[in-house]
């Protein structure tokens, strides 16, 4: 959410927090990220815990909290303000995403998937409603069983024919594929101190481009170029670069 409102979309955050969820509101408010469809809750919300090797590689810990509080009732109260031709972005961190899907193809809202961190339900969910997949190379094979890049397109799009796929690949950088073509787009090189929000960065600056009428490689080369401003400093939300920086970082990759 934070990437998308630096880039410059409207975003609105929904779901449960807890007690301590202060700390996502005023960061959420800091960036411009609507806050009307956080719901406090009187006890102790979801959270992480981030380890980062001197690689700059992470390994996050995840404590589900209040985001495993979701209802669908509330979900259902959220949509109902949105409309046909919105887009829903969601991961698999909190309850009834499942439902959560089918409540939103039906209002024929666009829906992209990020399937993390996996688990084995998320092969139960209707994912032949989801439009856009955006994952990584080790969730595509938990998704596919299959181990290489082209063998886990191959197959999503077997599965899902209709479907978008944008494949991250660490240093080997993104591929897109739809039923007609694959593109793909190398890093941009950067100086790796913490990999942490570099997949959201991408995901958020990858959307946004989409949403200003981009073609699929440039979006690609936005989303490249601002994930690798990401990894070249500490933390999160923080690290996540302004649409200044990332279009100033497109001029010198040019």
């Amino acid at each position: 959410s934070i990437a998308l409102a630096k880039a410059g979309v409207p975003v609105y955050h929904a779901g449960m927090i807890g007690e301590d969820g202060d700390l996502l509101l005023d960061a959420c408010r800091e960036y411009g990220v609507n806050t009307k469809y956080l719901k406090k809750l009187p006890v102790s919300g979801g959270h992480t815990v981030i380890q980062v090797d001197k690689k700059g590689q992470n390994s996050i810990i995840l404590f589900g909290g209040t985001n495993q509080m979701q209802t669908k009732e509330y979900m259902d109260y959220v949509l109902s303000d949105f409309n046909a031709g919105d887009y829903l972005l969601l991961q698999n961190e909190i309850s009834h995403v499942d439902s959560i899907i089918c409540a939103a193809h039906a209002k024929g809202m666009h829906i992209i998937l990020n399937p993390s961190p996996m688990s084995p339900e998320l092969l139960t969910w209707p994912l032949e409603l989801v439009e856009w997949f955006i994952l990584n190379e080790i969730e595509g094979a938990d998704i596919t069983g299959k181990t290489q890049p082209e063998e886990m397109l191959d197959e999503l799009l077997r599965r899902y024919p209709a479907c978008h796929v944008v494949l991250t690949l660490g240093e080997r950088g993104s591929v897109y594929a739809d039923a007609t073509q694959r593109i793909a787009q190398s890093i941009v090189p950067a100086h790796t101190v913490d990999t942490t929000a570099a997949g959201d960065t991408f995901t958020g600056y990858f959307i946004h481009a989409l949403l200003q009428g981009e073609a699929i490689q440039q979006a690609l080369k936005t989303a490249a170029c601002a994930s690798a401003i990401t990894v070249s400093r500490p933390g999160a939300g923080r690290s996540i670069p302004a649409a200044e920086e990332v279009q100033a970082a497109m001029k010198e990759a040019r």
